[in-house]
């Protein structure tokens, strides 16, 4: 450890491209590989550059890949996306790894389906704890107890140094994780339902800028006001993105591509931005120019339903303002 004073600088904070990290977390037929595909096509609008997949579910997004010589059309659950077969070991140095290939190949976005394996598939944390403690204790059951929590250093600094590096990277991934049910057992009382718990390092679901519940059947629809505390305690929503999410709808296209203009730094407020422009508007050319920026803050989800309504009051009370202006006679001055 060197003993030179470390030297330091500052400068004027300003908001800049941020990493857009989304955790999707559910059970079987949920709906998470298909929404990470839309969200990731939906990011990459923004933020160009390639997808990659990293396929741990035996190929499982290969269900939504063209096939051969046919062309990606999303509308029709077919995607355009680099895949990446993954399989055991899971270590977090694994997982590192393939998300460090991806990024040598020019990834700009990265899915992970599933990230769980990571936790507790072969090779994964949990494995790697018992192996650890198998070693300390050299078969000595009740030294086996006592080494249980030192057993976690190894393990948890491999995970440890995989988010950091993803956090590094500075790099739009989304993550997605099997769920069980699971109850928390209470000394004298009565088993309390969790509800769906990813399963994942309670660390890893920490870092992720959203973390979204998808429901068996959900279709790719998200809950934000579950009913389990487990659930809740899950979920990850951010106050900037409560109007993307207001009304349930499935994840799509458009709101991945709203959360990548967020990451890079585009916190317009596009209602007021609107309504300014309506008003401004000085003759009925100019007024009916802004009904496709209208409609699209409406397709993009970059205002409300609500606001959207208002838009549209804004809008008609402008034209009825332009069409009650007196006409102007040729050479007349305003």
């Amino acid at each position: 450890m060197s003993s030179t004073p470390r030297q330091f600088s500052h400068h004027q904070a300003a908001r800049s491209m941020v990493p857009m990290l989304v955790g999707l977390f559910g059970p079987s037929g949920s709906g998470k590989t298909y929404s990470a595909l839309r969200l990731a096509t939906g990011i990459q609008r923004i933020s160009g550059g390639e997808i990659f997949f990293i396929d741990t579910e035996a190929d499982r997004s290969l269900h939504y890949a063209p096939k051969a010589g046919e062309e990606p059309d999303p509308a029709k659950g077919k995607f355009l996306f680099n895949h990446v077969p993954f399989g055991m070991p899971f270590s977090p140095l694994d997982y590192l790894g393939a998300i460090k290939y991806c990024v040598g190949q020019g990834a700009k976005t990265i899915v992970v389906d599933s990230m769980s394996h990571e936790h507790e598939g072969p090779g994964g944390v949990l494995e790697w704890h018992q192996a650890e403690v198998d070693r300390m204790a050299g078969g000595d059951e009740r030294k086996a107890e006592r080494v249980k929590m030192n057993a976690w250093a190894t393990p948890k600094a491999a995970r440890r140094r995989l988010i950091n590096t993803i956090l590094q990277l500075k790099l739009n991934a989304i993550f997605c994780f099997r769920a069980k049910e699971k109850l928390k057992i209470i000394p004298g009382k009565s088993p309390q339902a969790l509800g769906w718990m990813p399963i994942a390092g309670e660390e890893f679901l920490y870092e992720m800028t959203i973390n979204a519940l998808l429901y068996p059947g959900s279709k790719g629809v998200p809950t934000w006001q579950p009913e389990f505390p487990g659930e809740k305690q899950m979920l990850k929503l951010p106050r900037q993105f409560h109007m993307l999410f207001s009304e349930p709808e499935p994840l799509s296209e458009d709101i991945g591509a709203a959360l990548a203009e967020w990451a890079r730094g585009d916190d317009t407020d596009h209602f007021a931005q609107r309504v300014a422009a309506i008003n401004s508007a000085t003759d009925m050319d100019g007024l009916e120019s802004l009904l496709a920026s209208i409609t699209e803050c409406r397709d993009r989800r970059l205002v409300t339903p609500d606001q959207f309504n208002e838009l549209r009051q804004v809008y008609g009370a402008r034209v009825k303002a332009l069409k009650e202006q007196p006409e102007r006679t040729p050479g007349e001055e305003g």
